[in-house]
């Protein structure tokens, strides 16, 4: 039986994959536009990681440069600056999710593991109203696996009643590191998994995820 539900929130609760790559874009504006590209395409293909891992990306493998912690930190502060307020509109909230959230909420314990940004994130759901309905929002620099091992302890869960809803392989992987099982949505790359939410969240029951 699932009692416990760990969320990522980016594709998952809210649409933000085109304001996040648009903030990339303008971030990176003074660079040469075709390894901007390459930026904006790496962040459609890996949603689930992290703005610094994606600005330490951009400058080792793209530019071949080196950056330090602080300089990623930076440009981390100025990417927030740039994605922010539009961020903050609830129409970029996926609507199926947040409707099964609130009326589930009080079955489940929630929570939010995320690769955005810890305190953007939980600013984020306070705006939208959002941090009632869960027992933690928790989100980067702290990598997702840890994060989800961080939860499973501190409330001591039992793996086989908790599971992960995610968007990306970098939620699949946070979830079988942790040897929790996977639920993918919104992203047809995860089909190949067992537990693919087919229909969206109002006919979860048919993948077996409430018993």
């Amino acid at each position: 039986m699932i009692k416990n539900i760990l969320w990522d929130f980016d594709g998952v609760i809210l649409d933000s994959m085109k304001i996040k790559g648009d903030g990339f874009i303008e971030l990176f504006k003074k660079y040469d536009i075709d390894k901007v590209k390459e930026i904006e395409s790496y962040h459609y293909k890996n949603g689930g990681i992290s703005r610094f891992d994606k600005i330490e990306y951009f400058f080792k493998n793209i530019l071949k440069k080196d950056i330090n912690s602080n300089e990623v930190l930076s440009l981390a502060d100025q990417f927030s600056n740039i994605i922010k307020e539009k961020l903050y509109e609830p129409s970029n909230l996926i609507e199926e999710t947040v409707d099964f959230i609130k009326y589930n909420f009080q079955k489940y314990n929630f929570h939010i593991v995320s690769g955005a940004e810890h305190n953007e994130l939980n600013e984020i759901c306070t705006k939208l109203d959002l941090v009632q309905y869960f027992k933690s929002i928790n989100g980067s620099p702290i990598k997702k696996d840890i994060l989800v091992k961080d939860i499973l302890e501190k409330n001591q869960y039992n793996k086989e009643e908790t599971i992960l809803i995610g968007d990306s392989f970098t939620d699949y992987n946070a979830a079988n590191k942790n040897q929790i099982r996977f639920f993918g949505y919104n992203n047809r790359e995860l089909e190949e998994y067992e537990n693919y939410i087919e229909y969206g969240l109002d006919n979860i029951n048919n993948c077996k995820l409430i018993k």
